[in-house]
């Protein structure tokens, strides 16, 4: 490597590591940790009770972190896909309202990401499903609007 090649190279190493110690940066990170996860938390319901998607999402908390419980439209009941950890999302890095989430499940004939986000008070959520199991069927995409359940 030419010598004003190396140099270039350690002056972008060196500004990415004053980069990412930016006190903006520590800020966004605790700030993210600490989102009021409120707006997001609850029982949602697919508004269509015809969805042959997921039916139900729960999203709750453990500590501060969010989790999601999905359930997929299956009979005579739907079908538990199980609880795991999500990632919450605001709509600016200065925000602490959380306002969206995703999330990932593995199964051991695919793999789905469940994303949501909130939507004049309705929860938009999308899958996108990936077949790991050789069967030749098509990954695909889903979405749908959730309503909350109403608490109490």
């Amino acid at each position: 490597m030419a010598a004003k090649e190396q140099k270039s190279l350690d002056i972008r190493k060196k500004d990415f590591a004053l980069d990412t110690e930016r006190p903006d940066r520590i800020e966004a990170r605790v700030a993210a940790e600490k989102l009021d996860l409120s707006d997001l938390t609850g029982t949602w319901l697919a508004c269509d009770r015809n969805t042959g998607n997921l039916v139900r999402v729960d999203i709750g908390t453990r500590g501060s972190s969010l989790t999601v419980h999905a359930f997929g439209a299956c009979t005579p009941s739907p079908c538990d896909w199980g609880t795991v950890k999500g990632i919450a999302y605001a709509a600016n890095v200065s925000s602490a309202q959380a306002i969206a989430f995703s999330a990932r499940y593995e199964f051991s004939f695919k793999n789905a990401i469940v994303t949501g986000h909130l939507d004049s008070g309705s929860l938009v959520v999308e899958t996108y499903n990936e077949f790991t199991d050789g069967s030749g069927r098509s990954n695909y995409y889903t979405r749908g609007y959730y309503c909350r359940r109403k608490r109490g």
